[in-house]
């Protein structure tokens, strides 16, 4: 039983250590939170600080038909996303055909 049965180990945060992928401080971050059962969150974080944050969540719940809000992270200080539901792909989607940001700024987090 002191044999390695062989599990291959999944970082799901791998990405977000990348040296390539520049400074992370420009990137939107787009995670995923398992709260209870299949029940998930998407959080936006990393916006711009010129844009009007409330009004693109209005847009997201709009299209998206789920519900959201606006919440201040502690650690920057900044303004996340908060929405129902896995939208992670919507989300990207949304913000680069909205071209609010380019396709490279954009980070997916998650399963």
């Amino acid at each position: 039983m002191a044999t390695s049965m062989g599990f291959n180990t999944f970082d799901a945060f791998e990405d977000a250590n990348d040296a390539k992928a520049g400074n992370q401080a420009d990137k939107v971050h787009v995670r995923v939170q398992q709260r209870n059962g299949r029940k998930c969150i998407t959080t936006v974080a990393g916006l711009a600080d010129d844009l009007d944050i409330k009004r693109i969540c209005k847009a997201f719940k709009k299209n998206f038909s789920c519900n959201g809000a606006l919440q201040k992270d502690e650690e920057t200080g900044g303004d996340v996303i908060q929405l129902s539901g896995d939208q992670r792909t919507n989300v990207m989607e949304f913000l680069v055909e909205q071209e609010i940001c380019h396709k490279e700024e954009v980070v997916l987090h998650g399963f």
